[in-house]
């Protein structure tokens, strides 16, 4: 127990002995560490001091130059503004040496002015008296003398110009002429159409005249049926083995044709059975119309054609107008115009097409109102024909004036398949009713001794007196009953005026 005690207690005495060992070493660690830092402390301060003193001195010498530079600027400165000074005091001195001049010139002008309107003064009444001395001479006034000078200067150049028309007439109709009947013959002849005058009438042959009667019916229920359905007027008379359809509707016509054809064929003819066969025929006849339109856009080779309008197309085909087949006539425009639009350089596709729609409107014209021209238009534009097309066809009666080649050519086919011997018929009263208004036309001129119409109204031959009318006023009087005959008549083609005096002709076509 002792010496436990005693190992304690050395234990201790050994460990405080260790403690003040450690504590003494530290205290002198600790001091030499302060001692190195005062040490640092002033060698930084020495530094310091000696690199400030460095930077002071720099900042001086910069100052200096710095001071230098602003005065050797400042000096030049101060050059440049004694030049621009001196420039100004000489500019200055110029511009008041001009502006002295500048005021000797207006004044100058001013003088000149004064005396320029004294001499236009003095020149006016120069003027004045020597009008007044003409006057007292010629024993007329101003407006006297005028007008007698205006009045042979107009006879002069009335003269002149009528001598120089006749010229150049005579040379443009030669060469015009020539190429026109070369061009047309050629057209005519490529063409070589040959159409026969239809009427507005259809016979239907009958196997026996029995037939007859049962057409007709009990107490006429038959026929009644027939013209009530068809709109066609059944002409049942003498006539052996015939039954005449009268209509001016000719797809109402034949229609009707159809439906008698195949009630005959079947035999058995009453009312149900009559409507049966119309409402067949009817379908039938639409699908003839829609492949006749199919046909003519076939033959004319201009292009597609819109659905609708192959329609109405195929209708023409049983229209006609003065009993010319308007879809063999339409056909016939097409093939002139394209023709002649060939030789002239001109759009084949729009000439032709134009040519086949010109004439739309006649198929339509008991339906809507208006003339067969704007309906014709109207269709065009909307199915959506191009606007040289639809400007061709509105002109092609000169509902407005042609615009283009292709409205002309469209014109001059539609008048030649129109005018063509044979293809029209005529009245005989409304054709000496034409003829009587070209002569009186042309006998109510002054000059004029006697008018004659020729070829059927495309000539007139006028006979003036020689003693009243020469030859340029033949000239300008041909011209006067030419342009009378566009603004008043109506008349197919061309009618070519002829003017006789002394033996000599003056002649233009029109």
């Amino acid at each position: 127990m002792l010496v436990a005690i005693g190992i304690l207690i050395g234990l201790v005495i050994g460990g405080g002995a260790c403690a003040f060992a450690l504590l003494g070493l530290s205290g002198s660690r600790l001091a030499a560490a302060r001692r190195a830092r005062g040490l640092l402390l002033a060698e930084a301060r020495r530094e310091a001091e000696a690199v400030k003193r460095e930077a002071q001195v720099e900042a001086r010498e910069e100052a200096v130059r710095l001071r230098a530079e602003i005065e050797a600027d400042t000096q030049e400165r101060r050059a440049r503004t004694v030049a621009l000074e001196e420039r100004a005091r000489g500019g200055l001195a110029d511009l008041e040496r001009k502006l002295t001049e500048v005021e000797r010139k207006e004044q100058g002008l001013a003088d000149r002015e004064t005396h320029w309107k004294v001499l236009q003064e003095e020149q006016k009444q120069a003027r004045a008296d020597e009008l007044r001395e003409l006057e007292r001479i010629s024993g007329m006034t101003i407006n006297e003398a005028k007008a007698e000078v205006l009045a042979r200067s107009e006879a002069l150049v009335r003269r002149e110009l009528a001598r120089r028309v006749r010229q150049l007439e005579e040379e443009a109709q030669t060469e015009a002429k020539r190429r026109a009947r070369n061009l047309v013959a050629d057209a005519l002849q490529r063409v070589a159409a040959s159409h026969a005058a239809e009427t507005t009438v259809s016979v239907v042959e009958l196997p026996s005249d029995d037939m007859k009667g049962r057409i007709i019916g009990k107490e006429g229920r038959n026929i009644r049926a027939l013209e009530h359905l068809t709109g066609v007027n059944f002409i049942i008379d003498d006539t052996p083995q015939a039954v005449v359809l009268s209509s001016f509707d000719g797809i109402r016509r034949e229609i009707a044709r159809l439906t008698l054809a195949k009630l005959i064929e079947d035999g058995r003819i009453q009312p149900a059975r009559i409507e049966e066969m119309y409402y067949v025929s009817k379908s039938e006849l639409e699908d003839t119309m829609r492949s006749a339109g199919e046909q003519a856009v076939f033959e004319a080779d201009c292009g597609e054609v819109h659905e609708e309008l192959l329609k109405v197309l195929g209708r023409l085909r049983f229209r006609t107008s003065y009993g010319q087949n308007v879809l063999k006539h339409t056909l016939e425009v097409v093939h002139l115009a394209g023709l002649m639009a060939s030789e002239l350089g001109a759009s084949v596709r729009t000439a032709k097409r134009a040519a086949l729609l010109h004439d739309l409107g006649k198929a339509m014209t008991h339906e809507t109102g208006g003339s067969h021209t704007q309906i014709s238009v109207q269709l065009a534009r909307r199915y959506g024909e191009s606007q040289a097309v639809v400007h061709a066809i509105e002109a092609h009666h000169y509902e407005i004036q042609p615009q283009t080649v292709e409205a002309v050519l469209v014109i001059a086919a539609d008048a030649i398949s129109a005018s063509r011997p044979g293809a029209r018929g005529e009245s005989l009263e409304l054709y000496v009713k034409r003829l009587e208004a070209l002569e009186e036309l042309a006998a109510s001129k002054p000059g004029v001794e006697r008018v004659y119409a020729l070829q059927a109204g495309r000539e007139i031959r006028v006979i003036v007196k020689p003693t009243e009318v020469d030859d340029d006023t033949a000239v300008l009087l041909s011209h006067e009953i030419a342009r009378e005959i566009e603004d008043q008549l109506e008349y197919p083609g061309q009618i070519t005026v002829t003017v006789i005096r002394e033996w000599r002709v003056t002649e233009l076509a029109r």
